[in-house]
């Protein structure tokens, strides 16, 4: 079994890494403070740091770049870590796996497809639009092996406090109290879980095919943030919860103060019109089918 660098350990890099050991990878897991799943080699690293990075990265089959610096930090963050796994990528040899998001194509209509142009709205969209075209372009010049693998909002075992559908939905939602919410009730909304998001970075770095393309996470299809709690509920043998939606004025006020809450202006068109994520490339390529919804659902209360 090849050696597998998995650089990140929070809720995608986690289950990257937990489903590499089992299969028998060598896996080395590089975060700042040199945490990770047991059974791995665990490395704590500063990778913004391009040296250190590739030392870590030496003799690996796959890089796997699943960090996700503080979300109102990305423009100042983001450049000079692609810049280490860029050259870290091209030492090593390593197939390079990028965990991507949505943010690129900005306000879209209809079903968002990978052949989509980028239109970004914001600086956080064109910082992930830069770090995609600067990586395909180092593909398409021979100096390394790319793939970005690109999912919508999280949810699942282990999803983090930020997670629209994480403990702050299913908190009040198992305590039988209403469900506060600052995006609009009643639009659909495609959601990736998580173990399916880790699948297809591993399908994807270990298939040529995969390779100097982008492709989407096989997801479910789109629920309303009302469809959702109907379905926890049901499972949990419950009524239908109550959604307490946050008028978009107090949200623009509260950030003000929040340096979190005043970037949401940004995304907010992604819940304000039907935000669908078509990922039928992927399962026709590989022949991987999302979790089926109610099953990932019940997991993500069991988790």
């Amino acid at each position: 079994m090849g050696k597998h660098v998995v650089v990140g350990s929070g809720q995608v890099g986690s289950h990257v890494a937990a489903r590499l050991v089992a299969r028998g990878h060598e896996v080395v897991v590089v975060t700042r403070s040199g945490g990770g799943p047991e059974g791995a080699v665990k490395v704590a690293a500063d990778i913004s740091d391009p040296a250190r990075l590739a030392e870590a990265a030496r003799g690996a089959e796959v890089l796997y770049n699943c960090v996700n610096p503080p979300y109102h930090r990305w423009p100042a963050d983001w450049p000079p870590l692609a810049a280490s796994f860029l050259a870290a990528a091209e030492s090593s040899g390593a197939v390079y796996v990028m965990l991507g998001n949505l943010y690129p194509y900005g306000p879209v209509r209809g079903p968002m497809t990978e052949d989509l142009p980028f239109a970004p709205s914001s600086p956080k969209a064109r910082v992930r639009a830069t770090m995609w075209t600067d990586a395909l372009a180092a593909h398409q010049a021979g100096r390394i092996r790319v793939t970005e693998v690109r999912a919508s909002d999280f949810f699942g075992p282990g999803a983090s406090d930020q997670s629209y559908l994480g403990e702050r939905f299913l908190a009040p939602l198992r305590a039988g109290k209403a469900i506060p919410l600052v995006w609009p009730a009643d639009v659909p909304h495609t959601w990736s879980y998580l173990p399916d998001v880790a699948e297809a970075m591993i399908v994807a770095g270990g298939d040529e095919r995969a390779w100097g393309r982008p492709w989407h996470v096989p997801s479910p299809e789109p629920l309303t943030f009302r469809q959702v709690g109907e379905r926890l509920a049901a499972l949990l043998g419950r009524p239908a919860p109550r959604l307490a939606v946050t008028p978009w004025p107090l949200v623009r006020l509260a950030g003000l103060f929040s340096p979190l809450a005043g970037e949401l202006r940004h995304i907010r068109y992604q819940f304000t019109e039907p935000f669908v994520l078509d990922s039928s490339a992927f399962r026709r390529a590989f022949g991987v089918a999302p979790t089926p919804i109610d099953e990932a659902l019940k997991a993500t209360l069991d988790g």
